[in-house]
């Protein structure tokens, strides 16, 4: 029986190749862009779920400040560690990793490479998550404080195919052990270090003198990342209220702090959603999760579209199968079976479309996804795309189809309601909302993307290149200034102590003014920088005057025009202020400029002087940058001759802070554009069926002096109003999308008419096009011959 379906479906696909390669190709296309779009969604939801307890683990976030200075930060306090091993029965494990910011030289033997990304960590780091080792004891991973474990490919670097363990690395002036390898930190993964060091070895670095004795004793250091393992049933809301007591009570002398707090984050979330309770990452993954069905469904679609409008053409063969005494089941399931060849056909096609975009797909979206069918999650994902496909479109016109009445089709009585005229113009119409909303979609965030690159910063980023300087260069920078200044091709040197996008990395709450408020937490970023980073990037003062240069500028501070209106300090210039207890007084309060993703609102900054910081800035032209860059390897080289030097351009850095935005850009509108591509497929199909339909009609019309062009105008009009109901549905939908998706932006643009207006001519000119050419065959064919046929 299955083979007598399959034989009688395959002679109907050959029968109609026309309409078979229409199906064939829009389902094709729309698995092949739906499965990509739904493995990148999986990917991104897959983040950090392969550890053994990924639901109990949480990260801890601090919510410090108050009102508006109030900033949430992924960093904690070390002891909070302590407090939970001690006094919170709920917390089965914790750990805690604290970046290692002295990026020394790794040497073996001849083979010299800079330290990459590091971290120290508790040894419950590996009794927490499920990395997995190749070398080495989970249970014990480090055997002093000398002891390193090293990913698979950064052991590979130093000794090829040999065993590492064993072997000792000398890491600037040190030697360590190496005790472990771990293969490669997973690519869906939000934790991924190179190498790995125990966190008692960054302990043994505090003196035991000042206000904090041990790492377990300080409190004021936001530093560290936390992360809890807790036992089954324990509230993570209930163990924060536990820490924030405890942290207070720690700190109850000091009214400043009580109302900081702290928060659990569940690890499985930490990719999409930030540690303040952003979930903009998180909503573009569930809008392309409904790009990817709206995609899938413009093709089944099509695929209803053509078969219920060829169901008359059909119903003479259902009749005559029904009166040989088949049964409404037996012509079901011969239906269903011709689309499920026909939906076979489009998987293998879709497959080898998938496999020829792929990498094109990788490049565009920025991740690197691989199709293996060893996998089930990939199998998982195309079940899904595949089989919801094929109920959605093939269950209707199997039952539309097998319900024919064959003496009435017989007579040619065939109910115009069988022919699911209506039915098949809301199918049309929902196509074209989904891609006029798409296309919507691409032109907002195209154009919000235009606004951020073009809006001024507050300073000029143009030609301006940075590097990180290391221990010799910093130590002689002045010597090093000089050199630079020297070099053809650069017009000045300005350093700091941190990038201008990092700017973030070093904030702090112990600041003090004239009429601050008691017990008052006030969130600064801070950073220190010479006399001459603001005229080099051109930054303004709306007050007061730049350092000199002079011993007196480290009494000095300058302040953003966020800070002192946050701070509610009037007339500031000469006011006095305090940062980390040091008193000066402010000389100068500096324009607004935007140092972060415009995403986010502008924060109170605090500049403070230092003339030898980390981070140098060097301004050259257009013509003479290469001659810049070379200049400053030179002098690098002078200094650090063993580590290569790295650079940066300015305008490169803050481009960076949206390049997923640039990708959401060229995702949305590849992806809008394939949807109109299976929508005008479509249109084609049922172009040509209405003309074979109204064949006579049209030779009657040209016969009684109908011109060509008004029978292109009576076959396409009916097309161009259904596409201009589905311009007229999507407009206020795609707004309401857009509108909230802009929210994101603390610095938007605005949502303008001629974007509708746009999104609906290109629509309309699409379909005309797509129409008119079966139009034109329909209308120049001869009307002698159309009349002839029976």
């Amino acid at each position: 029986m299955l083979t007598n379906y399959l034989k009688t479906a395959w002679r109907n696909l050959l029968r109609n190749k026309f309409f078979t390669l229409i199906n064939v190709s829009g389902l094709a296309i729309g698995l092949a862009v739906g499965v990509m779009i739904l493995l990148w969604v999986d990917n991104e939801l897959s983040y950090d779920r392969f550890h053994q307890h990924a639901s109990a683990i949480y990260a801890i976030n601090a919510r410090v400040g108050a009102g508006s200075g109030e900033q949430v930060w992924p960093g904690t306090p070390a002891p909070l560690a302590v407090f939970c091993r001690q006094s919170i029965p709920e917390v089965a494990d914790v750990v805690r990793i604290c970046p290692r910011g002295d990026q020394a030289l790794v040497s073996f033997g001849d083979k010299k490479f800079p330290e990459t990304a590091s971290a120290y960590i508790d040894p419950s780091f590996f009794r927490i998550f499920s990395f997995d080792w190749i070398e080495g004891q989970r249970e014990h991973p480090f055997a002093d404080n000398h002891s390193i474990i090293l990913t698979q490919s950064t052991a590979k670097k130093f000794f090829g195919d040999q065993p590492a363990q064993g072997k000792v690395l000398q890491i600037g002036n040190s030697p360590f052990r190496i005790t472990g390898v771990l293969k490669d930190f997973p690519e869906n993964s939000e934790i991924r270090y190179d190498m790995l060091f125990p966190l008692s070895l960054y302990a043994s670095q505090f003196q035991g003198n000042g206000d904090w004795k041990t790492i377990d004793e300080d409190l004021g250091n936001y530093f560290y990342t936390t992360y809890l393992l807790l036992k089954a049933g324990s509230s993570p809301e209930r163990v924060a209220v536990k820490l924030t007591q405890l942290y207070r009570n720690k700190r109850k002398n000091e009214p400043e702090v009580q109302h900081n707090s702290f928060e659990l984050q569940p690890l499985t979330s930490r990719h999409l959603v930030t540690p303040d309770g952003n979930r903009s990452a998180l909503q573009m993954v569930q809008i392309f999760f409904l790009v990817a069905v709206i995609i899938l469904i413009i093709a089944c679609i099509n695929y209803v579209n053509l078969a219920t409008a060829r169901s008359i053409i059909r119903s003479r063969e259902v009749s005559v199968r029904k009166i040989i005494g088949a049964a409404k089941y037996q012509l079901f399931l011969q239906f269903i079976a011709e689309s499920a060849l026909l939906f076979l056909l489009a998987s293998i096609l879709a497959v080898l479309v998938i496999y020829l975009l792929l990498p094109t797909y990788n490049e565009l979206s920025g991740i690197h996804l691989t199709i293996s069918f060893t996998e089930s999650r990939v199998w998982m994902v195309v079940a899904f795309a595949v089989g919801g496909s094929l109920a959605l479109a093939s269950v209707y016109p199997a039952l539309l189809l097998s319900s024919f009445q064959p003496i009435q089709t017989l007579k040619g009585k065939l109910s115009a309601r069988l022919g699911t005229i209506t039915f098949r113009k809301v199918l049309v119409v929902t196509q074209f909302v989904f891609s006029v909303g798409l296309i919507i979609s691409t032109l907002v965030v195209s154009r919000q993307l235009t606004y951020l690159r073009d809006k001024d910063l507050g300073f000029d980023k143009e030609q301006v290149f940075s590097f990180y300087l290391r221990g010799e260069m910093h130590d002689h920078f002045e010597a090093a200034r000089n050199d630079l200044m020297k070099q053809p091709g650069i017009l000045g040197v300005g350093v700091s102590d941190n990038a201008l996008t990092n700017l973030q990395g070093n904030s702090t709450g112990d600041a003090q003014w004239d009429g601050k408020q008691a017990g008052r937490m006030f969130i600064v970023h801070v950073n220190g920088i010479d006399k001459d980073l603001i005229p080099l990037l051109r930054m303004q003062m709306t007050e007061g005057a730049n350092y000199t240069g002079s011993p007196a500028d480290s009494l000095h501070f300058i302040l953003n025009e966020t800070a002192i209106r946050q701070a509610g300090i009037h007339d500031p210039v000469g006011k006095p202020f305090s940062l980390w207890g040091n008193k000066g007084t402010i000389i100068g309060v500096m324009k607004d400029f935007n140092y972060a993703s415009l995403r986010m609102p502008l924060e109170p900054v605090v500049f403070y002087y230092d003339r030898t910081g980390w981070c140098v800035f060097v301004k050259t032209t257009a013509r003479d940058a290469s001659k810049a860059i070379a200049a400053a390897r030179q002098v690098w080289r002078q200094y650090t001759p063993d580590f290569p030097f790295s650079y940066s351009f300015l305008d490169d850095e803050f481009s960076r802070l949206y390049d997923s935005d640039q990708r959401t850009a060229v995702l949305f509108r590849s992806f809008a554009v394939i949807a109109v591509l299976i929508c005008c497929l479509g249109l084609v199909g049922l172009a040509t069926y209405t003309a074979q339909m109204r064949t006579k009609e049209i030779g009657i019309r040209k016969v009684l002096g109908a011109s060509v062009p008004g029978v292109i105008r009576l076959l396409a009009r009916e097309f161009v109003i259904l596409v201009g109901m589905g311009i007229v549905i999507a407009a206020p939908i795609a707004w309401l999308a857009m509108n909230s998706w802009l929210q994101q932006y603390a610095y938007r643009t605005q949502i303008s008419g001629w974007i509708f207006l746009t999104a609906g001519l290109v629509a309309i000119l699409l379909t005309i096009l797509t129409v008119s050419f079966q139009a034109v065959r329909a209308a120049l064919a001869n009307p002698v011959s159309s009349l002839r046929e029976e």
